[in-house]
């Protein structure tokens, strides 16, 4: 799997708030803090192309922004629907590819929503079988 090409972020915009939102601010071991993510797993986001272009400060030690954690955080949600890297490094490629790729996108998510709801009915039934024998063995059947 091949890294995406870094790319610099589109600063030059008139709207403070979204500037401060992207202004590289923290250090690789406050987001590792933050996200519970190891500062090598970050590398790596960034090496395979789950990460956008990271700012790096005077000394090229990465800074992240506001952006990023909003991101770690929508990639920690995607991980827990069992989503696979490459889907989740084929996601981000089309987030940067831009609107055009909406279809595709929703496609993802569809096909996703659909596997979590699998998963949630799978759950249910075991949750089930699980206070069957709690029941069961707390002498109530």
């Amino acid at each position: 799997m091949s890294a995406a090409p870094v790319r610099q972020r589109d600063t030059t915009t008139h709207d403070p708030a979204r500037a401060e939102h992207e202004r590289p601010r923290y250090s690789i071991g406050e987001v590792s803090e933050r996200c519970g993510l190891t500062r090598d797993t970050l590398r790596w986001y960034e090496r395979i192309g789950l990460m956008d272009y990271v700012g790096r400060d005077h000394s090229g030690q990465r800074r992240f922004s506001d952006r990023d954690l909003d991101w770690l955080a929508f990639i920690g949600k995607l991980r827990t629907t069992g989503m696979s890297v490459a889907d989740m490094v084929r996601y981000a490629e089309l987030v940067r590819a831009g609107e055009h790729t909406y279809p595709q996108r929703l496609e993802m998510f569809r096909r996703t929503r659909a596997e979590v709801l699998t998963q949630i009915a799978d759950l249910q039934s075991s949750l089930a079988a699980l206070d069957y024998k709690i029941a069961l063995y707390e002498g109530n059947r």
